[in-house]
């Protein structure tokens, strides 16, 4: 349990202006006295880490997000870069580029206990809501593998479009949506029981040029086989596009609409340039777009596929996150050391916070009582406090490697 204390704020010193400021704007720093708020209590047993992985080490750092340090350093295959959490177990899944292969993390004991065998060039992971299954796109030979998470074995691999980057799991589990980067395509697939065949090839979209992120919306009716949307960053221009996914002919959707039981395209909506990242509403509703040569973020409606607005945000954004009621969007701008808050309700900018160099990764606690920015230039994890006197604001920075790339968190009781 952690003890409420109180907790020291951070605050820069002024300094002169000197070069290495531009590439650690942030230190040095000085301790202003103590926070009026004291930081959570948490029951016995209680764990929550944040994980890092390190492509120019070969490392996943574990930091604990209890106590405010790092645990840990892991070492995994070469050049990692996508994480992925099980929710309905206690493990983490780090794909490593350069060992075409997947590192199976126990968070319980915080070590490694399996590696898993792909194909040429994974970046990206996604895990099945059951936690059951794991989809990995291999960039290099254009296929898709599948990923039995109960043996750590792969047990299929379906043939894509050119260059995929990203295999996204719809909330039913019911299709597999896969970006194609050099074929500017979308891929999508049923997801089956079958040992022999786990995909099943349904439909290809092409017009989506450097095709990237995915976010799925489902259809929130109460009836989870009655389809939903794919929106799919096109990082090669402006543009993001918008697909039906199919719904089951027994659905009460499927039976009104014979038209709805097939994917189809719906349409592709102008944001900014070069949309990099898509997040949905937890609520659902509505998806924003990151889009990093506008400096803007895009809003778009998952009801009447419309963008509702694009607002400047900051030099260069490239990753967000949004709150759990839905209120509150967080978005970090590389080019500007910085992350920004947007108010959703009210539709305007409330702050901005100095990171680090390069913020890129961003998540928040379990609780949202902290958000983790990690820094690509500065190798830390700059850590927010979304109740400080104040308003949020600067914690602390966790080591997290050279040059860290992808960041999620894991919190469970241990009995």
């Amino acid at each position: 349990m952690r003890l409420a204390v109180c907790v020291p704020t951070l605050q820069r010193v002024p300094r002169k202006p000197n070069r290495l400021l531009s590439v650690i704007p942030l230190l040095p720093f000085a301790l202003l006295g103590c926070n009026r708020h004291p930081f959570p209590t948490y029951p016995p047993g209680y764990r929550e880490f944040a994980y890092v992985t390190d492509g120019d080490s070969n490392t996943v750092a574990v930091l604990d997000l209890v106590y405010l340090r790092q645990d840990r350093l892991l070492q995994v295959g070469r050049q990692p870069t996508g994480l992925a959490v099980n929710p309905q177990r206690n493990e983490v899944y780090a794909v490593n580029t350069g060992s075409e292969s997947v590192s199976v993390i126990n968070t319980e004991k915080n070590e490694v206990t399996a590696t898993i065998g792909v194909h040429r060039n994974p970046y990206f992971i996604d895990v099945a809501p059951d936690g059951k299954r794991a989809y990995v796109a291999n960039s290099g030979s254009n296929t898709v593998s599948v990923l039995d998470l109960d043996k750590h074995r792969e047990i299929g691999v379906a043939a894509t479009g050119e260059g995929p980057g990203l295999a996204r799991v719809a909330p039913d589990n019911r299709t597999l949506v896969v970006s194609n980067r050099i074929a500017g395509s979308v891929s999508v697939y049923t997801i089956t029981d079958s040992a022999d065949h786990p995909l099943v090839f349904r439909e290809a979209f092409a017009g989506c040029p450097g095709a990237t992120d995915i976010a799925i919306s489902a259809d929130y009716s109460g009836d989870p086989t009655s389809g939903a949307k794919a929106f799919v960053a096109c990082s090669g221009g402006h543009q993001v596009m918008a697909i039906w996914l199919a719904a089951a002919p027994t659905s009460w959707r499927g039976q009104v609409d014979a038209s709805l039981q097939s994917d189809h395209l719906l349409t592709t909506l102008d944001v900014g340039q070069t949309p990099t990242s898509l997040v949905l509403k937890p609520g659902g509703g509505e998806v924003f777009s990151t889009n990093f040569d506008s400096d803007s973020i895009s809003e778009i409606s998952t009801w009447t596929n419309e963008v509702l607005g694009t607002y400047l945000i900051g030099q260069r954004p490239t990753r967000a996150v949004i709150s759990e009621d839905n209120s509150r969007l967080w978005v970090t701008n590389y080019g500007a050391d910085s992350t920004t808050l947007y108010s959703i309700d009210d539709g305007r900018l409330v702050t901005g916070i100095r990171t680090g160099a390069g913020p890129d990764a961003i998540a928040f606690s379990a609780d949202e009582h902290l958000l983790l920015v990690a820094d690509t230039g500065t190798g830390d994890v700059a850590v927010l406090r979304m109740q400080g006197r104040n308003g949020p604001g600067l914690v602390t920075l966790l080591p997290a490697g050279k040059r860290p790339n992808d960041m999620v968190v894991k919190a469970f009781t241990v009995k």
